[in-house]
């Protein structure tokens, strides 16, 4: 072929990426941050209440959890870019919505319930959006071969970039008022749904797919994973090591509020600077997989971040806990660049959606737990439940990586 032709075809390949999987993450990615730490930030702010933020950490994920198999199924049997619309365009809604009653309503019990009920409807609608924005993702990463890795670093960057730039943001909208953080986040949820239309559809066609109902789907999803040793093994260290980032997300406004003495847009600091720190390991694990593989980058990162977390429940200040974190959660990103490209790798295209649902519920089975953890801590003790979590999940990880050490999957 001449070069012309296969220059004029990597260009479109790149263009067609751009336009129809990296925006519409972007958009979706950043409303999902926005979203995620601004509102557990909005009840601290307003109730100064360690335990009601924890359980605000909770009900957020619970709804969402409770999607997953429902998102799963209907993205097999609709297509990725349908339920990717539809899900921005209901969470769109349910935005203006809230932003309207909290300008109304302020304060009491009214905005109260507001916020919580957009925590449970946001979630629920998110995960029927990232279940889409995945599936869109791993079929661009099946199209590209051997650099599927490259695809999903790419995505994981992008989620890291929300992530950095959402809480920031997020914290900076909070000191203007509620209803303009809600606006904002309201934007960028109509922005990814007019960018969702050219999405390219899902590569099984709707037709074809099976009907499948919540249950059937979480099932289907599970007999993959079983099927799977080598994700298998993976998702389980990775849901262990979960346990430990999810108390620190749910416990880092208590923390860094009352132990540090800091305000609420530190906290959002915290995990912009993770974000930060995560970007750059995920560039760096993107050429390191090139040279060494998946199984030494991943080992590498697992023994990185346990030992970062071993050391967060003894953070003498701010600053270090910062760092700190930052370590732990840019390991958490090169070991789930690994798994993304398991899962692209090994999950067959007719069952894709419904193994990313059972494959991501079990992943973050442990949030709602850190959430309920840290309503029923003492905020003294809080050092010593870290210290628990982070001996957990060393546990699980060495475990994890030991077993795949030897796993073809991991080797190619």
């Amino acid at each position: 072929m001449p070069r012309h032709a296969r220059h004029a075809r990597h260009a479109r390949h790149t263009a067609g990426l751009l336009r129809g999987i990296y925006l519409p993450r972007t958009a979706d990615a950043l409303a999902f941050a926005m979203s995620t730490y601004g509102i557990p930030l909005l009840v601290l702010a307003t109730t100064r209440s360690a335990a009601l933020t924890g359980l605000a950490f909770a009900l957020e994920w619970i709804p969402r959890l409770a999607a997953f198999g429902w998102a799963g199924a209907v993205v097999d049997r609709r297509g990725a870019s349908v339920v990717f619309f539809l899900a921005s365009i209901g969470r769109t809604l349910a935005l203006a919505a809230g932003a309207v009653v909290l300008y109304l309503y302020p304060a009491g019990i009214v905005a109260s319930v507001t916020v919580m009920a957009l925590a449970a409807i946001t979630g629920v609608l998110t995960e029927f959006s990232y279940i889409a924005a995945e599936t869109a993702g791993a079929a661009a990463g099946r199209r590209a071969g051997p650099q599927a890795h490259r695809v999903q670093a790419v995505l994981l960057g992008i989620d890291q970039t929300a992530t950095l730039a959402g809480p920031a943001l997020a914290g900076l909208l909070l000191l203007a008022g509620p209803p303009q953080m809600l606006a904002v986040i309201t934007v960028l949820s109509l922005l990814a749904a007019l960018l969702a239309l050219r999405t390219p559809p899902s590569p099984v066609a709707p037709a074809r797919a099976p009907k499948n109902s919540t249950g059937a789907g979480l099932i289907t999803g599970w007999r993959t994973i079983r099927s799977l040793p080598a994700l298998g093994w993976l998702v389980t260290g990775l849901t262990l090591s979960n346990l430990a980032t999810g108390f620190l997300q749910a416990a880092g406004p208590v923390i860094v509020v009352n132990h540090y003495g800091q305000s609420t847009t530190a906290v959002g600091l915290v995990w912009s600077a993770a974000a930060a720190a995560t970007l750059l390991a995920v560039t760096v694990c993107r050429f390191a997989i090139d040279r060494l593989g998946l199984w030494p980058v991943g080992a590498a990162c697992a023994a990185l971040g346990s030992l970062a977390c071993l050391a967060v429940s003894q953070a003498p200040d701010y600053l270090s806990y910062l760092v700190l974190v930052a370590v732990l959660m840019s390991a958490e990103g090169g070991m789930t660049v690994v798994l993304r490209t398991l899962r692209s790798r090994l999950i067959p295209p007719d069952r894709f959606g419904s193994t990313l649902s059972a494959t991501i519920l079990i992943l973050l089975l442990p949030f709602p737990v850190a959430g309920v953890l840290t309503a029923i801590t003492p905020p003294g003790a809080l050092g010593h439940v870290i210290t628990g979590c982070a001996a957990l999940q060393a546990l699980g990880l060495f475990l994890s990586f030991a077993r795949l050490r030897t796993d073809p999957a991991l080797r190619t």
